[in-house]
């Protein structure tokens, strides 16, 4: 049998790279919101120890200035988690965007290597039909 050489070899392999650098900026992707989840995480633990500390604060000895900062910084707190939670949201969109490529990107290079299966396959045929006449 002679050799098979597919005509649309340069397409799938620029498939394949096109595969390869959706799956990067997948997990670039992956990365990003793990880390902005790892931030809002952060934040409420913060939080929640300003809270702490203000409710031992209230409890002793009051110390007004002190109350008063931590109130504060519970303030500041709830506006810096309300911005991280939207940075969370846009990074798990971006994600989302990011698989939904990356799945096109996959479904594009399996057609390729399907018509190639396919041709593959016929021309086999084909050439064992032609041994059988001879």
């Amino acid at each position: 049998m002679a050799k098979f050489v597919y005509r649309l070899q340069n397409v799938l392999d620029v498939k394949y790279r096109l595969e390869s650098l959706e799956k990067t900026a997948y997990a670039q992707a992956a990365a990003r919101l793990a880390e902005e989840e790892s931030k809002f995480q952060e934040l409420l633990t913060r939080q929640n120890t300003y809270r702490a500390e203000l409710k031992e604060a209230s409890n002793g000895v009051l110390d007004i200035k002190h109350i008063q900062h931590l109130s504060d910084s519970m303030e500041v707190m709830k506006g810096l988690i309300q911005k991280q939670f939207l940075n969370v949201n846009i990074a798990q969109k971006n994600l989302e965007a990011a698989r939904t490529r990356l799945n096109k990107a996959m479904q594009e290079r399996k057609i390729y290597e399907k018509l190639k299966e396919k041709l593959l396959r016929i021309l086999r045929q084909n050439w064992l039909t032609r041994k059988r006449k001879r």
